[in-house]
């Protein structure tokens, strides 16, 4: 077995920044949460309005009596509902992600 050196207090890696140490547990990220999930659901409302806008049904009538049906989708709209589909999806894990750091994160204990 090989015994390597063990650092110390002063060797440690990497070295502690000067300053405070950051707070992650602030509680106006309860707020910002908040605002996100909204916003993520205004966003998904949009998504489904801009999704089922981009399909047009065109019928046709010929001489004879039938009738011919035919769907017209427009992709610019599919594309922005794809979009904000995406856009509600990360408001959404940010959201949770803000709330757990409103909720969990702690400060951490003095070193003695």
């Amino acid at each position: 077995m090989i015994d390597l050196p063990q650092p110390t207090g002063a060797e440690l890696w990497p070295p502690e920044e000067p300053g405070p140490p950051a707070r992650l547990h602030k509680p106006w990220r309860l707020g910002v949460s908040v605002v996100e999930v909204v916003l993520a659901v205004l966003a998904g409302w949009g998504a489904y309005a801009l999704w089922h806008g981009a399909v047009a049904t065109v019928v046709t009538r010929t001489d004879d009596g039938a009738v011919l049906e035919s769907h017209r989708y427009f992709g610019g709209q599919l594309a922005a509902a794809i979009g904000l589909g995406t856009v509600a999806a990360l408001l959404l894990v940010d959201a949770v992600r803000q709330l757990l750091l409103a909720v969990r994160a702690r400060h951490r204990s003095p070193k003695a």
